[in-house]
């Protein structure tokens, strides 16, 4: 979600009064890193439309990997690591999108009442999307999507969030009529969007709240806030999570959306790493950064250990776009 603040100094808010714009909130200093590439605009213009991206590697070529991502106001792009928008398939307002083998989800919102899984196959070879139906999921405004990671053959584990910070995880069918079978539900504070699953544990991001763990419990789960909104580590609001590996161990990211910082944290401990900015360069910098997503692995020069990518709320002149960044530079930055 993106919220709009007004750049106000910080001394006035000891005159701060009902009515006024109150002041930006800076979280701790975050290390500086610059983009390595950025992909083209999305198609919708002078409006709030990239929202989240995912990483499809390639199983027979791990060097090889495409990104996909929503233009939440029309539908879903393809892009090359290169950021050439290689294919673009109309979804009208999908949110989040995941990918796991050559199938390709996102939250469907085009009905408000009623929640939808949009489900499309990737031909990485065409460079193409072939819808194959919505999954119906109850009731409720779709928002946030995330795929746990199975193995070939497995069935397919998702959660969905919807607006309100219901959390429903299932199965998603994709042979014939795409169907989602909830397997348990947890209820989230508030407005929840992020997702992303570590094992059989689920983060998700309440915006004005932080980061939920959630482990199942029969029909519910067991869950605890473990990383508050605190406007040092995370500055509301909490949008995008990832995850990635990195010389055996496995961090947690997080978008500060607040401060346009990204936070990071160990897994499965939570220990507070450290923050990280994309700054002006080549590229531009990063602002207002809904979805996030990162993967480990050499795809080539440009990036030998990794990428991290972020949507970016302010590509002007053009329509907003999703910035990448080398890993590697990020885990210089940090100490890691």
């Amino acid at each position: 979600m993106r919220r709009l603040a007004l750049l106000v100094p910080l001394l006035a808010l000891a005159g701060h009064t009902a009515g006024e714009a109150k002041p930006v909130i800076a979280g701790l200093p975050p290390v500086p890193v610059t983009a390595s590439g950025e992909t083209d605009p999305v198609g919708t213009g002078k409006a709030d439309a990239a929202d989240d991206p995912a990483i499809w590697v390639d199983p027979t070529n791990p060097n090889r990997a495409l990104i996909i991502a929503t233009d939440k106001k029309a539908g879903i792009h393809v892009y090359d690591l290169t950021g050439k928008d290689r294919a673009f398939i109309e979804g009208g307002r999908v949110n989040n999108v995941d990918v796991i083998g050559n199938i390709v989800a996102a939250s469907d919102r085009n009905d408000g009442v009623n929640a939808h899984i949009a489900v499309f196959r990737l031909d990485p070879d065409k460079l193409s999307l072939t819808a194959l139906g919505r999954a119906a999921a109850g009731t409720g405004e779709a928002y946030g999507f995330c795929f746990r990671k199975t193995a070939p053959g497995e069935p397919l584990t998702a959660a969905l969030i919807l607006k309100d910070g219901t959390v429903r995880v299932g199965t998603l069918a994709v042979d014939g009529a795409p169907s989602f079978a909830i397997q348990w539900e947890y209820k989230i504070p508030t407005q929840s969007e992020g997702c992303v699953f570590d094992g059989d544990t689920l983060y998700v991001g309440e915006e004005d709240a932080g980061i939920w763990e959630l482990k199942q419990d029969g029909k519910g789960a067991a869950a605890r806030l473990v990383a508050p909104v605190d406007n040092r580590r995370l500055v509301a609001d909490v949008e995008g999570l990832a995850t990635i590996d990195h010389k055996g161990q496995r961090y947690l990211l997080a978008s500060s959306q607040g401060d346009n910082a990204y936070a990071v944290f160990k897994l499965p401990s939570l220990d507070y790493v450290g923050r990280f900015a994309v700054t002006a360069g080549e590229f531009g910098a990063t602002s207002e950064t809904d979805g996030i997503e990162a993967v480990a692995g050499n795809f080539g020069a440009a990036y030998p250990d990794g990428i991290f990518l972020a949507q970016d709320g302010d590509n002007a002149p053009k329509a907003q776009n999703f910035k990448l960044v080398r890993w590697d530079r990020i885990a210089v930055a940090l100490g890691l």
